[in-house]
């Protein structure tokens, strides 16, 4: 249903119902979060005109609306997630990734089962409910160790919830991970429009695969996840919407968004970094859409700015990351330049992290915080 559609009195008509001029351009903004939060979604002008939007009382509006949403579904608790690195060997080339294939200049490094499961009885005693075994899609992990690493994860600690963020698999590898014990998988899709992937990604790569890998993990059973990079090399405006649009209809579990950082070894090394401020808006538009939705305040958000993290939460944000990875690879593990994984990013500064939390407001939960609780 478009604003034309909806009713007279509490909307406009159309977009094209208000006159040209700031005054009513912000009014119009204004009108937009307000159908957003009671709707859910918006057409892909209205969406498009939230993005273009710089007035600055209606950003703190949107962001207000976003907060009082996780508020009221979640209260003032952060769910947090223990995230471990479990590899940065990776077969692909993505242009923007530091730990491509291409990239000469890092060591390459592979957890254990071991290791991974003393990673996890650290995060254990300091609280964490939920591991995140995160990792390049090496090729040498075949996915029966996968599945022996999610059973022997399961088995210790089976009052845990296990996420997966292990790139594209074939549907009978998700399935048997999630037989396996993982109730989680997140996947971003970095960008829903063809010629901008392209642009993104190598030949061998398909946008259609990665969205095909998508539907298997929703109809597996997994709590999906995907994302965008905000500020991608060659993004536009229009293709934030297109990603919007596809994010309303596929409905994930969660949503992971964070601003492009570029990375000194790959092809997009001279590319500035992607917006906060358009970063923030989308994740508040992201919980407007979907209010039981599980959306992190990214560590891209912290690396970009010292108090990203605790921006991203404002904005609407319900979950944060530390990480759990043994502190000799956490270098290692180098997305783009400079990826904070130590102080308040890292399981070791847990308390810090409350401490700051607690300024603006907010606790953080050590429930295993799945989708709809």
């Amino acid at each position: 249903m478009t604003l034309k559609e909806r009713n007279d009195a509490e909307y406009p008509t159309s977009l094209s119902s208000f006159s040209s001029g700031e005054g009513s351009e912000v009014r119009l903004c204004k009108l937009l979060v307000s159908a957003l939060r009671r709707n859910h979604k918006l057409d892909a002008g209205e969406y498009k005109a939230l993005l273009l939007c710089k007035d600055t009382d209606t950003l703190n509006y949107l962001q207000q609306q976003a907060r009082e949403v996780a508020l009221a579904r979640f209260g003032n608790r952060i769910f947090i997630r223990g995230l471990i690195e479990i590899t940065n060997r990776c077969r692909n080339n993505c242009y923007y990734c530091g730990i491509r294939k291409g990239n000469s200049h890092i060591p390459r490094y592979g957890l254990s089962q071991e290791e991974i499961l003393a990673c996890c009885r650290d995060g254990y005693r300091l609280g964490f409910r939920t591991f995140v075994l995160q990792g390049g899609e090496a090729p040498d992990i075949r996915d029966e160790w996968v599945v022996e690493t999610v059973a022997s994860i399961r088995r210790e600690f089976p009052d845990c919830a296990i996420t997966l963020s292990l790139g594209e698999k074939s549907r009978e590898a998700y399935l048997r991970f999630f037989r396996a014990g993982a109730n989680r998988y997140l996947l971003r899709h970095e960008t829903y429009n063809e010629e901008h992937y392209r642009k993104l990604h190598p030949e061998e790569m398909s946008l259609n695969h990665r969205l095909q890998c998508l539907d298997w993990l929703k109809e597996t059973g997994y709590q999906t996840g995907t994302g965008i990079m905000v500020g991608s090399p060659y993004q536009t405006v229009d293709h934030l919407v297109e990603d919007i649009l596809y994010i309303e209809r596929f409905c994930p579990e969660m949503i992971g968004i964070g601003p492009f950082l570029p990375h000194h070894d790959t092809p997009f090394a001279s590319f500035g970094p992607g917006d906060m401020e358009m970063t923030l808006k989308l994740l508040s538009i992201f919980r407007l859409m979907h209010p039981a939705a599980l959306i992190p305040s990214t560590t891209a958000l912290a690396t970009l700015a010292p108090d990203g993290r605790e921006r991203g939460i404002l904005a609407g944000a319900n979950v944060v990351m530390p990480n759990l990875s043994p502190q000799g690879q956490r270098s290692k593990y180098s997305l783009y330049d400079n990826k904070a994984s130590m102080g308040t990013e890292s399981a070791e500064g847990l308390r810090q992290l409350e401490k700051q939390l607690e300024t603006i407001g907010y606790c953080l939960s050590e429930d295993r915080g799945d989708y709809g609780s």
